[in-house]
């Protein structure tokens, strides 16, 4: 196994302590050539009778400023030295008295002493400034600052030119859990004792940098592809140990992305950003780490400008809605419809939502676009209101947003609107953060009488803790259920156990996904109360809704 070098804060002083030496050495020649000078100059304009010895401060005075106390105070009394050789007047050669040249030392230190020991204390405040700047105050850890002036710094060295540097971002994903359940304190001591154990578990203990509240950095020498994969395992599998935060045991689920460079021209702005471009990717995938690929940078471009696109879309009207219809099994007819957003191009093709939706999901678009539709379909209902209720979806970030629901609640008081004509269908994964704050949430829609239905039932894991507490009014089998009804009886069975438990409920049971005629008698005999999917037909606008609607009604006896 091929060793690797990992990057150290002992590494960083030698390191830094090494590439000054030319220059401290530049510096004493400089100040021996000044001291000389002013010795030359002193004996040339007549001796120390003159006013020229004060020339000798100039050297003191720089030699205090590069090296404080001990600069000034060792320059002073070499000035003071060879100003005690320098005759008094040199053209007569008249000799100093020993009280001149001692008095003339003691001047030279007092000033060297002070001046020295004053940017001393400039040096120490500017070194107890610059080390807040590049601390985290919360952790005590590196930050972003020092991050960038490390990496710069390393990237910079003649034994790192040519050679590869890696930088792994480490992110807690789930740290705000931690917050809410155990406050910030919890969450930055748990950020503490993560980068204590990410540095044991690599070979060399890297620094580790807090960039974010969220996020570490480690710096990497001199390794390969493989060594990232093998350093990434180890991390993940730190991650997955449990961690004593206040007396209460916690594991976190950790996203890595990393990047790798290896030539002259490596810029750290470079590497920071192919690794977070990295990072993203393995979030937005679900993925435990990434490492940097040319099309994560395309696709990340390509995310930022479609979500542009979103915005100018909505300030332009372009989305519209597509409704696709809710069968009632019992008689056949249209007993209302989901509503799902469109995004119509100019050559008459559209974006298909799963395209740009969970890219919005992510970004403050999301309440702006589900306003959107949640006054289409309020549109929608009050003008076709026979053809049953429309539910819209809400993701996790719109349970949560006080303005929409304000919202839905004004178009059932402002707008011509009759509450039961409006739906809203919530996935189980937006139930999983707080319960309590989802109850409050839902609680005010269904004040209003809007109806509410867990969209997806079945894929989640806090089902019947939700079921028990919260006030919904309808269960959306999810479509993997559906999909196996005509030849899997324990698919038939797991189906009838969750209709019976919605209707002992006094839930309206929908399933959606429904294909086939067979799983349409399939779920008709087992008692659901309504179907949802390809077999009856597709989301359409809503002109071809409507006849679709009137042509169905047509065909029923």
């Amino acid at each position: 196994m091929r060793s690797f070098d990992v990057l150290t804060t002992t590494e960083w002083r030698d390191r830094g302590d090494m590439l000054p030496a030319i220059h401290h050495l530049k510096r004493c020649v400089s100040l021996a050539l000044l001291l000389l000078m002013g010795t030359w100059i002193v004996y040339a304009t007549g001796g120390t009778a003159y006013a020229y010895p004060y020339l000798m401060l100039a050297p003191v005075l720089i030699g205090a400023f590069w090296y404080a106390l001990v600069g000034g105070l060792c320059v002073a009394f070499a000035a003071g030295i060879l100003m005690a050789f320098m005759p008094q007047d040199a053209a007569l050669s008249i000799e100093q008295s020993t009280s001149n040249y001692l008095v003339r030392i003691a001047q030279y230190l007092l000033l060297g002493g002070v001046s020295g020991w004053l940017f001393l204390l400039r040096r120490r405040s500017a070194s107890r400034h610059r080390t807040m700047a590049r601390t985290d105050p919360l952790s005590g850890l590196a930050n972003q600052v020092a991050l960038n002036e490390d990496l710069g710094r390393h990237l910079d060295l003649p034994a790192t030119r040519g050679a590869t540097t890696g930088l792994m971002l480490v992110r807690i994903t789930d740290i705000t859990d931690v917050i809410d359940a155990m406050g910030l304190d919890a969450a930055d001591e748990l950020v503490l004792s993560l980068s204590e154990r990410l540095k044991g578990a690599v070979c060399g203990k890297p620094f580790a940098y807090r960039i974010n509240h969220d996020e570490l950095a480690l710096i990497l020498h001199d390794i390969d592809l493989h060594d990232i994969e093998r350093i990434a395992t180890r991390l993940l599998d730190v991650g997955e140990e449990s961690y004593l935060i206040q007396q209460v045991p916690v594991r976190m689920q950790l996203a890595i992305g990393s990047s790798l460079r290896q030539g002259d021209t490596v810029k750290q702005e470079d590497l920071v950003r192919e690794a977070r471009i990295a990072l993203f990717t393995a979030i937005q995938e679900g993925s435990d780490h990434k490492h940097f690929s040319p099309g994560f940078e395309r696709h990340s471009l390509d995310s930022l400008q479609l979500i542009a696109r979103v915005r100018c879309a909505l300030q332009e009207k372009e989305f519209s809605l597509h409704y696709q219809p809710k069968i009632c099994l019992v008689n056949g007819h249209v007993c209302g419809s989901e509503g799902l957003i469109r995004w119509p191009q100019a050559d008459g093709s559209l974006v298909p939502p799963g395209q740009f939706m969970p890219k919005v999901e992510n970004t403050s678009l999301i309440n702006p676009v589900t306003h959107f539709v949640a006054r289409e379909a309020a549109s929608f209902a009050c003008r076709h209101a026979g053809w049953g209720a429309i539910s819209i979806n809400l993701s996790v970030h719109n349970l949560y947003d006080d303005e929409l629901i304000d919202l839905l609640i004004e178009l059932v008081e402002q707008v011509d609107l009759t509450a039961e004509w409006l739906e809203v269908e919530i996935t189980e994964t937006a139930l999983i953060g707080d319960l309590a704050a989802a109850r409050r949430a839902i609680q005010r829609i269904r004040d209003a009488g809007i109806g509410v239905s867990i969209d997806d039932f079945g894929t989640g894991f806090a089902s019947f803790e939700y079921l028990q507490h919260l006030p919904i009014t309808g269960l959306k089998i999810d479509r993997t259920f559906v999909a196996q009804l005509e030849v899997n009886a324990r698919a038939r069975k797991l189906m009838a156990c969750m209709i019976e438990m919605g209707h002992a409920l006094d839930l309206t049971v929908t399933a959606e996904g429904v294909e086939t005629q067979g799983q349409a008698d399939i779920l008709r005999e087992l008692g659901c109360d309504q179907a949802q999917g390809f077999f009856y037909t597709g989301a359409l606008p809503a002109s071809d809704y409507l006849a679709w609607c009137q042509a169905h009604a047509n065909t029923l006896p």
